[in-house]
């Protein structure tokens, strides 16, 4: 049985740092994501994604200097990059400490996330996949295994977070990047306010759907026909209408419960439908207050009038 593919095993980190004097000023925020393969890291950087960090997977550890720069230059619009690095570019790992030392010179700051689990379960997962692991060679994944771990303990010792993912459901795995990285991120949550008319049919991704033909219709008054609920003159009429408010105002309640809930099932995109005859006044006058009322609690939303423009 032949030997698993040979790869240098990087020096520490330590001497680097240790050599170069901690920044003393304030950067965009850097994490590398690295660990065992099948431990969860496209997981991990899938929840990053979903949190707005600008994600780069299995990036050549050199070519992380110049993308910092891309970064920090005037202009861009990348506050949170996370750079998924290992051994699967085993040519070019073991330059991971040199691109470090590199950053760390250049006074920008960086953690280190490190994913890990049982020889075990690692075998379990790659066996599951039907895939060799990058350094199995010829022989047996558990060969794979040991070359990896032996390649990443140094890198192992100088990380920030190392997460257990043994154990672990996808949904956990998801939580503890959230919780170890993304601490605070409570606008997790996506959520798109859909304003339409039920004679176009019903949105088809919409989780939530809220019927407002309850209320007087504006489009049987002449003067405020050809406009829409984006017109405050539409807007102040179907808001004033009895029980539009209440109405809104119960809705967003109830809507609290259950946005919770989807945060802790993984969920990171909901879209609510709020329809009308024709989804240009009553739906759309309300979409917007909804919309309004959600962003007061700390959601992220959107809002958007799908039938505006048709006859």
């Amino acid at each position: 049985m032949s030997e698993p593919s040979p790869i240098t095993v990087p020096q520490g980190i330590a001497e680097i740092e240790a050599a170069t004097p901690a920044p003393d000023r304030s950067d965009p925020e850097v994490l590398i994501i690295t660990g065992m393969s099948g431990a969860g890291r496209t997981r991990a950087a899938g929840v990053l994604e979903d949190l707005d960090w600008f994600v780069v997977d299995n990036l050549p550890p050199l070519m992380i200097v110049p993308l910092v720069d891309l970064m920090t230059k005037a202009g861009s619009s990348v506050e949170r990059l996370a750079v998924v690095v290992d051994v699967r570019g085993r040519e070019y790992f073991p330059e991971l400490t040199e691109a470090l030392g590199h950053l760390r010179s250049g006074g920008v700051t960086y953690r280190i996330l490190f994913l890990n689990a049982s020889d075990e379960v690692l075998v379990r997962r790659f066996e599951s996949v039907r895939r060799p692991h990058p350094l199995q060679g010829d022989g047996r994944i558990l060969d794979g295994i040991a070359a990896e771990r032996r390649v990443l303990a140094s890198i192992a010792e100088r990380a920030d977070v190392v997460l257990d993912t043994t154990g672990l459901s996808v949904h956990d795995l998801a939580k503890e990047v959230r919780d170890a990285v993304a601490a605070g991120s409570v606008d997790a949550l996506r959520i798109n306010v859909v304003a339409f008319g039920f004679k176009y049919g019903l949105p088809l991704d919409a989780d939530h759907v809220a019927d407002v033909r309850f209320l007087a219709n504006p489009y049987w008054i002449s003067e405020l026909r050809h406009l829409t609920g984006q017109d405050e003159a539409v807007r102040s009429y179907v808001l004033a209408r009895p029980g539009a408010m209440e109405f809104v105002e119960r809705y967003v309640a109830a809507l609290e419960p259950v946005l919770a809930g989807y945060l802790a099932e993984e969920k990171r995109y909901v879209t609510i439908a709020v329809g009308c005859t024709g989804g240009k006044h009553r739906s759309v006058a309300l979409a917007g207050e909804i919309a309004d009322r959600l962003r007061a609690t700390g959601q992220r939303v959107t809002v958007t009038a799908r039938d505006l423009g048709k006859e």
